[in-house]
């Protein structure tokens, strides 16, 4: 068994791992204890909000590529934050609010995260 030694994780990607983290215990409080569904299942509720969250768990090994499938799904839950915001009752609007931060939060943690590439020198012949 060998054991090569991983690249530490930058701190950007620290707190895109923390925002992912904390997105999930979101959609954890907000749909199954603060307020829960009134007309369906709360575990088909838990399962269309959290599950797919859980899914970049696979690719958990590369954080790069596990953060930007999250990135991806969370264009989803950026849109479900704006909709909640919009047109949610007072009391609910501010998990809505929260939602919306987490997401930017986690999509604006790829893009500082991104390594670039220094521009080619021009040559002129």
């Amino acid at each position: 068994m060998s054991t090569t030694p991983r690249a530490p994780i930058l701190t950007v990607y620290r707190l895109g791992l923390i925002a992912w983290a904390l997105l999930v215990v979101l959609q954890l409080v907000w749909h199954a204890w603060l307020f829960p569904p009134q007309s369906m299942p709360i575990t088909l509720l838990l399962a269309i909000t959290v599950v797919p969250l859980l899914l970049p768990l696979f690719a958990i090994r590369d954080v790069r590529r596990a953060l930007l499938w999250v990135g991806i799904l969370s264009l989803f839950y950026f849109c479900h934050g704006v909709s909640e915001a919009w047109s949610a009752a007072s009391a609910e609007r501010w998990l809505a609010v929260a939602e919306i931060v987490l997401t930017v939060l986690l999509i604006g943690t790829l893009g500082a995260g991104v390594k670039r590439r220094p521009a080619a020198p021009i040559t002129r012949d």
